[in-house]
């Protein structure tokens, strides 16, 4: 087990931030277990609290932004790679302004500002999350792919190419946060293409960048007139030249491959916003914001279906997501009129679930429906469906401590088969839509892989006191 870290005290650090150019002081403070990462804007009434949560990012543009309610935060990637990287588990970020200062464009500058006050154990385990299967993110489009492979350290292995005589083909890899981070990659600044500094800057970013914060790559022909008159315009002071190495200014790389490495360090920021460290292998081919973001996505609702199984099933049983003590605790129906007797996959991502009864000759409706021949009445079919997909609810934040589900609607409901005693009744459900508390369901019931009944059913999620 390894326990939660914080910051032994407070340390502030002040200058420009990269996209916005405002001048901020930002300020990393202890905080208490569970607390994870939470960016505060001094600056704004009431000092609102914006937690680094990927469910609230709000842009990707050329680095991460949160928010929540009227609170921003821009560019916090470099912040929280060097949180992760250096063990910190929970920290308040204090901000003066809407944006981290960028130092030298790494992460280099907030390593140090961790490493003068050091860090101190908590009690509570870290949290993390734990695969049992590899994840995987594509973007055909981009090219991009990101796959997480269950594994028991957190790796990151990551390759760019970006078709430019300059960069060429890159890889990284980082095997060990603990002993690797600091010198390897909490360094490596970021950067971009000359082509691209003209239009960034148009667009309201890069608004700080300077000679000394941002490696920029030289892929096109300019007279160094040219470039002076460029930077001018972008209020940027001192000399510069094209350079012969393919580096604006001749600046010296610190690693020959550090836009591979500060890809990696973005990506280490980004997936931060998970919430809990990750035990996995992540391989990832020309990552980006975007990307990550998307993949961060991804393991985070894996991550709330776990939270969600560890709550309410004790006893982990193979082959068994909720066995029946689970689901009597997720809900409120009993006999006679409990219709699940287990759940066998719960996939919160794709927001499908898959349950399973048992139909017997003691179901007391076979006492009445029918005499000689027992048939399992479709008004339950379409219960047990429905109550399958109440459990569902729980991946979209339903509590059933505090909520009931009431059903409301069934369309275009079939009945395909009979279902008699001695059948198994398997019910896929998913979710169709779900806004302001009414939720529609697309939900099917097979016996023996054929299917027996399907439908489209709703229904409303209520507080229990107003029900």
């Amino acid at each position: 087990m390894t326990r939660q870290r914080t910051l032994a005290d407070a340390v502030t650090m002040s200058g420009v931030g990269l996209h916005t150019g405002n001048l901020s002081s930002l300020t990393f403070r202890p905080a208490a277990e569970g607390t994870g990462f939470r960016f505060v804007r001094t600056d704004l009434p009431g000092n609102p609290e914006i937690p680094a949560i990927v469910d609230h990012v709000v842009d990707i543009a050329r680095g991460t932004t949160l928010a929540l309610g009227e609170a921003r935060v821009h560019t916090v990637e470099h912040v929280l790679a060097a949180l992760v990287g250096m063990g910190v588990d929970n920290c308040l970020i204090e901000l003066s302004n809407n944006e981290p200062p960028v130092g030298d464009g790494s992460s280099m500058p907030y390593v140090e500002m961790i490493k003068k006050v050091g860090t101190v154990e908590q009690q509570a385990a870290r949290e993390e999350i734990i695969l049992e299967a590899p994840v995987r993110y594509v973007d055909e489009a981009r090219g991009t792919e990101i796959m997480a492979l269950p594994n028991d350290k957190y790796r990151v292995t990551v390759m760019v190419d970006y078709n430019n005589p300059a960069l060429g083909s890159q890889h990284t890899g980082l095997f060990d946060l603990e002993t690797e981070f600091e010198t390897e990659f909490a360094p490596a600044r970021t950067f971009c293409f000359l082509h691209e500094v003209e239009a960034l800057y148009a667009q309201g970013l890069i608004q700080g960048g300077n000679l000394d914060n941002a490696i920029v790559i030289v892929d096109k022909e300019m007279s160094d007139a040219d470039l002076t008159a460029l930077l001018t315009k972008m209020g940027i002071q001192g000399n510069a030249v094209l350079g012969s190495n393919g580096i604006l200014n001749n600046n010296r790389l610190r690693f020959k491959n550090e836009p591979a490495r500060h890809k990696l360090l973005d990506m280490v920021g980004d997936l931060a916003l998970v919430g809990p460290r990750m035990r996995a292998q992540v391989l990832a081919a020309r990552p980006g914001h975007s990307a990550n973001i998307e993949f961060a996505r991804k393991m985070r609702r894996l991550y709330e279906k776990q939270q969600t199984v560890k709550k309410y099933q004790k006893r982990p049983t193979e082959g068994v997501v909720f066995d029946i003590n689970a689901i009597l605790n997720l809900m409120p129906h009993r006999y006679p009129f409990l219709m699940i007797d287990r759940i066998t996959e719960f996939d919160s991502e794709k927001r499908r679930i898959v349950g399973y009864k048992n139909i017997t000759f003691n179901e007391p409706c076979f006492t009445g429906h029918f005499p000689g021949r027992p048939i399992f009445p479709g008004v339950l079919i379409a219960e047990a469906m429905a109550q399958t997909g109440c459990v569902l609810l729980t991946a979209e934040g339903v509590d059933a401590s505090k909520k009931l589900v009431f059903f409301t609607g069934m369309n275009n409901l079939k009945f395909r088969k009979t279902v008699i005693p001695g059948d198994t009744l398997v019910m896929e459900v998913s979710i169709v839509r779900f806004r302001f508390g009414i939720v529609q369901l697309d939900a099917k019931a097979y016996v023996n892989d054929q299917l027996v009944a399907e439908g489209e059913l709703s229904a409303a999620v209520v507080d229990r006191e107003a029900a």
